[in-house]
């Protein structure tokens, strides 16, 4: 009564649920007008029922395998009790023996049934880790002799199934019907909590845990949690420095293989990924994706602690580490310290030496490709950054945001001996050497020593006679930008600094800094010959040259000497 029962219930559900249908191809024999599902059972065939014929029916077996492929649709077998589905009538049948068994296996760990005691009997080996089957040529251990043998078959390199529409081959019957569903386009399973589709309920069991937030497996050396077993493998290969794969091309080396097939990409220049919007191509679908917030301005990342916004996940674990301090890449020659891997290696190239990009029009030479990017600007003259409250452009977001700060009068860097206060980091750092002394800069010609290196490339303008700025109203000339800037405001008569306490006004900063010592009496400046006392520096080297009785300026028509300029062209005024 069972067994009826059991038939019965089995035609059923197969009668209820054969709407579902994929393409399948089916083979057709030339001795006779019999179709049969695969090549296999063809040739079984014509070598029973066309003897005769046997040469002809092989080389016809061949043939047809390539030409009398004809498309048909394969019912799918669905339970009605659970998910499983199926295109083969047999395994429905021996699956819905698990619902209506009489005695039924379970297991006291899980939530693992079966019919079969010996099932049940090699499942628990899952439970104790017992592995009895060892592959004799790696350390490759497993619970059934099956799996075994198609282990051996990757140390053999034998693919016996392979697509019939791509070249694709692989070990397992199971992984090329996945494969085929790739080809039809087939993604029978789907989360029911976001879009997610699938073509097997493994990809389907791992993406829940996305949902769930569970990580079953854990490094032991770091923090480090993930959803899949193999993701861990490749985590540890981090730790032991393992890179077993390596590009023949060049001396890039990775963990894992898909990371080198992505890598020989550059090498072939292939950007098989590329922006609708616009002409933006690139060889990861990630890249693209992430490129693509830019044109819908979505920056899904925050951070909790400032108001940072970003498109890529990885950019704001970077950015948390400015919160943290942490500064986890180091360089071994120096004391350079920084967040990521990459601007390491950019640092490293300042003691290499190393300038791969370099400037078609004139000598310039960076690390940087950006560093180009932005250089080739001067070139063209393109400024696209400009400021909404005065008429200052400038090539690179960040000097834009560097100048905003004038307008706003921030100046987060101060100096901690002092009460200098600034915008940059690096002016902060230049400012410290004046506390230290320290002036790493210097001229192989004269005694010329300084703090920036910029100060120097122009001081060497001095020996070379080089005046590379000159006024388009007179013929002044000079070796600094800022100078000529200075110089322009004589013409146009321009004086933006002023003294609160008199009516004095002039063109440079430095000099109504030197003016307000004056109001306060304040002579930094003095000699230590004399008592001579004074507000700049270059007055104190004027009146050094008094003690040493140098006399560097001389009057071309008599013989006046004298210390100063000034000096020497009051002067010139009693010859003319």
């Amino acid at each position: 009564m069972k067994k009826k029962f059991l038939k019965r219930k089995s035609v059923n559900m197969l009668t209820k649920n054969t709407s579902g249908a994929s393409t399948k191809y089916i083979f057709g024999c030339y001795g006779c007008s019999k179709k049969f599902s695969t090549k296999d059972i063809l040739a079984k065939h014509t070598s029973y029922s066309h003897k005769t014929q046997k040469n002809s029916v092989t080389t016809a077996v061949q043939t047809q395998v390539e030409h009398t492929r004809v498309p048909q649709l394969t019912e799918i077998f669905n339970c009605d009790i659970c998910e499983f589905k199926t295109s083969h009538k047999r395994r429905i049948l021996a699956h819905l023996k698990a619902h209506v068994a009489e005695q039924v296996y379970c297991c006291n760990n899980c939530d693992y049934k079966c019919i079969k005691k010996d099932r049940l009997q090699r499942h628990m080996k899952i439970h104790t880790g017992e592995k009895p089957f060892s592959c004799n040529i790696c350390e490759y251990k497993c619970i059934r002799k099956d799996v075994l043998q198609t282990h051996m078959k990757i140390h053999t390199g034998e693919k016996p199934f392979s697509c019939h529409i791509c070249e694709y081959k692989c070990i397992k019957k199971s992984d090329l019907h996945r494969h085929m569903k790739i080809h039809t386009g087939e993604k029978p399973f789907s989360c029911h909590i976001c879009g997610y589709k699938c073509i097997n309920k493994s990809s389907l069991q791992r993406h829940m845990k996305i949902h769930t937030g569970e990580k079953p497996f854990s490094c032991h050396i770091c923090k480090y949690q993930c959803t899949q077993k193999s993701h861990l493998q490749s985590h540890m290969k981090i730790h032991t420095g393992e890179k077993p794969f390596s590009c023949n091309i060049c001396e890039y080396k990775c963990i894992r293989k898909d990371v080198l097939q992505t890598h020989m990409k550059i090498h072939t220049g292939e950007k098989p990924f590329s922006c609708h919007i616009c002409k933006y191509q690139c060889i990861k679908k990630s890249h693209l994706q992430s490129h693509m917030t830019i044109h819908t301005g979505e920056k899904p990342y925050s951070c909790h602690i400032c108001k940072y916004q970003c498109i890529q996940k990885s950019n704001l674990q970077s950015h948390m580490k400015i919160h943290t301090g942490e500064k986890p890449f180091s360089c071994n020659i120096c004391e350079y310290k920084c967040i990521r891997k990459d601007v390491l290696q950019t640092h490293m190239k300042i003691h290499t030496g190393e300038k791969p990009f370099s400037c078609h029009i004139c000598k310039y030479q960076c690390i940087q490709k950006s560093h180009l990017q932005s250089h080739m600007k001067i070139h063209t003259g393109e400024k696209p950054f400009s400021c909404n409250i005065c008429k200052y452009k400038c090539i690179t977001k960040s000097n834009l945001q560097l100048h905003m700060k004038t307008h706003t009068g921030e100046k987060p860097f101060s100096c901690n001996i002092c009460k200098y206060k600034c915008i940059t980091k690096s002016n902060l750092q230049s400012h410290m050497k004046i506390h230290t002394g320290e002036k790493p800069f210097s001229c192989n010609i004269c005694k010329y020593k300084c703090i920036i290196k910029s100060n120097l490339q122009s001081h060497m303008k001095i020996h070379t006679g080089e005046k590379p700025f000159s006024c388009n109203i007179c013929k002044y000339k000079c070796i600094t930008k800022s100078n000529l800037q200075s110089h322009m405001k004589i013409h146009t008569g321009e004086k933006p600094f002023s003294c609160n306490i008199c009516k004095y006004k002039c063109i440079i900063k430095s000099n109504l800094q030197s003016h307000m010592k004056i109001h306060t009496g304040e002579k930094p400046f003095s000699c230590n010959i004399c008592k001579y006392k004074c507000i700049t520096k270059s007055n104190l080297q004027s009146h050094m040259k008094i003690h040493t009785g140098e006399k560097p300026f001389s009057c071309n028509i008599c013989k006046y000497k004298c210390i100063t300029k000034s000096s020497l062209k009051t002067h010139m005024k009693t010859h003319t």
